[in-house]
């Protein structure tokens, strides 16, 4: 297991419908830290009901506590983990650089161990040309090339398919380039982080009546009005895309789902599964050497609220 050693920053995670903004929140303001947010729809400008954004819980005793990543990117092009990974990483230099100390909260499980556990993440840029010469050699030459460059090639079944080996060549390939090389040393710069991992989650019953709470007080507060407007501006392909919230909701708009009641039900029912999802990815990634304490999950938000402050003061240093 990862162990904390010299914690310079502090994740708390869980799946959805928990309460982690609240919690999120409290913790920031007790310790003076601002929030990065790890949730890879907030990010979105216009995305606020459908994703949960709840910025009118980002206030205590009229101060509003500073945020990060979210209402970042436009639905005009495709955010990712990559991107993720990048503007954590400014972000923490940032705030290193101004005394303070990295607080990241979500439950978006890829963006979390892509920080948590470092991925080495590398953007390889188009190459036609270069696709379409190793397009031209047998299965058997790309196979002999792209093994002489990554000879402890685990998965030997990758070569049985062009369109791959083609597509790992060209990876590797760009390793070895000049431009490669300066991608690859700043992987190297970049800042090790060293998490204290927080986390909190409910019994199934209870999450599941929470879920069903937030998602008619949402539609209630007008989610289905805020899919409506945002086709306006992108296609019903664009919002479907998206999942949950606004893949229902635009089914329903096109009469995919023939009644709101209907879109209701089979919307509630996939967040349930979400949430599930999201819970089996924290377990892989404590089987993957993460260390996350848990927070007694029959306790109310208060006791979880404490029960990290004391968390905190142990592991934390400066605290």
């Amino acid at each position: 297991m990862m162990q904390e050693k010299n914690v310079n920053c502090v994740v708390l995670l869980g799946p959805t419908a928990v309460g982690k903004t609240a919690i999120a929140v409290r913790l920031a303001d007790k310790f003076g830290w601002d929030i990065i947010s790890a949730d890879s729809r907030q990010v979105y400008k216009g995305l606020d009901l459908g994703s949960g954004k709840d910025l009118s819980e980002y206030y205590v005793n009229g101060r509003q506590i500073p945020y990060h990543l979210i209402d970042i990117a436009t639905l005009d092009s495709e955010y990712n983990v990559f991107c993720f990974q990048q503007d954590f990483y400014r972000t923490f230099n940032s705030l290193k650089a101004q005394g303070k100390f990295a607080f990241v909260a979500g439950g978006t499980g890829m963006y979390l161990d892509s920080v948590v556990r470092g991925y080495d993440l590398l953007t390889v840029p188009e190459n036609l040309e270069q696709k379409k010469e190793l397009e031209k050699k047998s299965l058997e030459e790309l196979g002999a090339m792209l093994l002489s460059l990554k000879p402890e090639l685990h998965n030997k079944s990758d070569l049985a398919i062009k369109e791959r080996v083609v597509k790992a060549l060209q990876i590797e390939l760009f390793k070895i380039s000049p431009e490669g090389i300066k991608a690859r040393s700043e992987l190297l710069s970049r800042p090790k982080i060293e998490p204290l991992v927080i986390g909190t989650t409910l019994n199934r019953d209870e999450l599941y009546k929470n879920i069903e709470i937030r998602l008619r007080q949402r539609i209630q507060e007008g989610m289905i009005d805020e899919v409506e407007n945002l086709h306006k501006q992108y296609s019903w392909e664009r919002l479907e895309k998206l999942g949950l919230e606004y893949r229902f909701v635009s089914f329903y708009l096109e009469g995919k789902i023939s009644s709101k009641e209907e879109m209701e039900n089979q919307l509630c029912a996939s967040i349930r599964h979400f949430a599930k999802r999201q819970e089996t990815w924290f377990r892989g990634m404590e089987r993957k050497g993460v260390k996350i304490h848990w927070l007694p999950r029959k306790s109310s938000k208060e006791a979880r609220y404490l029960s990290a402050v004391e968390l905190i003061e142990k592991y934390v240093p400066e605290f």
